[in-house]
């Protein structure tokens, strides 16, 4: 026979039953029922009242909330929500101090409990904890190192397809630029050569390993890399299937994509303009975590250095051997020729004798590798960086 399940307000109903026969004391009713003696009279009284829904509990609220948010505040709150939804607590509550400093606003956490009354809020997935023996430095200073990289791609309601090239600086995570274009050499470098007239040069720019920015050559160079060099700007490579080395920058990717891109635009002019108007209000209006919640313009400034009339010439010191590299990317050595870059067609590297007789290959401080006695070349990787994202020596390297 299974047992008989019960809840609290069949138990109120059939202690007062019980009571009501008259065999049963209160005494003995509140010693079987578990309740104490005014907990029973107060049922009792309830019952005798009239009410239909005697046997119910009644709310725990309190009847007055003297420290209740004023409705003007949440109507504020939900006011900015609505225009920024991608704003979370945090940015509304920086952009209504910022904005309305006359105010008298909530913390973030209240803010949060003012957007999930109201339906505003996005349940979030459990974060994964962050993984140990990592080192990330910030940046110091505004233009000590961009970031660039192609948005993945995907194709406008027309059918075009669509390459969204991003550059950010590191430091103020300032939005410099979001310009559709090609993902070749040729359709990146009026970019950046627009983008450097316009804000100047960086000390360094990160980027991956992939076409156009690096390769499977020596050092992993490019033309556009070589371009960098000649300019003073030194190109960083992040380790190969690791975009967690260029975190920030895929950070602002989801942002971009979450508020530009579903869905596409009709067409890419369309696209290119939503493009320009998420940068204006990523630089301008978006509070930043990461910078106490300022938006980044207010941390970029545009870099002092400027292109120069005409592109930096390699050095090398008296005692290297200096090589021009010829169309096919070979140079001449010891009669004979051997493959080198073909990125480097119609620069000069420079040739350092090492004690076992062999040469190091390098074009400004960049080692390309390693000419033995035979005369066959091993070229070098490029050097990769980690997650430091502040400027860092480069190793001596004595192969």
């Amino acid at each position: 026979m299974p047992f008989r399940e019960t809840s609290r307000l069949e138990e109120r109903i059939a202690m007062l039953a019980d009571y009501d026969t008259g065999v049963f004391s209160v005494s003995e009713l509140c010693r079987d029922y578990g309740v104490s003696r005014p907990a029973f009279y107060g049922w009792l009284a309830r019952r005798d009242s009239g009410a239909a829904d005697w046997f119910c509990d009644r709310s725990h609220a309190p009847l007055s909330r003297p420290h209740r948010t004023p409705e003007a505040v949440c109507a504020a709150v939900l006011a900015v929500k609505r225009r920024f939804p991608r704003f979370g607590p945090k940015k509304v509550r920086a952009w209504l101090l910022r904005e309305r400093p006359e105010g008298c606003w909530p913390a973030a956490s209240t803010v949060g409990d003012i957007l999930k009354r109201a339906g505003l809020v996005e349940p979030r997935g459990r974060r994964r904890p962050r993984e140990l023996g990592r080192v990330e430095v910030a940046a110091g200073a505004p233009n000590a190192e961009w970031a660039c990289d192609f948005k993945g791609w995907f194709r406008t309601r027309d059918g075009q397809r669509c390459d969204p090239l991003t550059i950010t600086d590191t430091a103020s995570r300032y939005l410099i630029e979001v310009r559709i274009a090609e993902p070749t050499i040729a359709g990146v470098r009026p970019v950046f050569e627009r983008v450097f007239g316009e804000c100047g040069l960086p000390a360094a720019i990160r980027c991956d390993n992939g076409p156009p920015f690096g390769s499977q050559g020596a050092a992993g160079l490019t033309e556009l890399a070589v371009w960098w060099l000649k300019l003073g700007v030194r190109p960083r490579f992040i380790r190969p299937a690791s975009p967690q080395d260029n975190g920030r920058h895929e950070r602002m990717h989801r942002t971009l994509k979450a508020d530009t891109a579903r869905p596409p635009s009709d067409s890419l002019s369309e696209q290119q303009a939503r493009f320009d108007a998420f940068r204006q209000h990523y630089n301008h209006v978006r509070p930043h975590e990461a910078l106490d919640q300022a938006p980044p313009a207010s941390r970029w400034t545009p870099s002092a250095r400027t292109i120069p009339p005409r592109l930096i010439t390699p050095w090398y010191d008296p005692d290297w051997q200096v090589r021009q590299v010829r169309t096919s990317g070979e140079i001449k050595w010891k009669s004979q020729l051997v493959f080198v870059s073909q990125p480097l067609a119609g620069e000069t590297v420079g040739l350092r004798e090492r004690e076992d007789g062999s040469h190091l290959v390098c074009f400004f401080d960049v080692p390309l590798g390693v000419l033995d006695r035979r005369g066959q070349f091993r070229r070098f990787a490029p050097l990769r960086h980690r997650l430091r994202y502040a400027p860092e020596p480069q190793p001596q390297l004595d192969l």
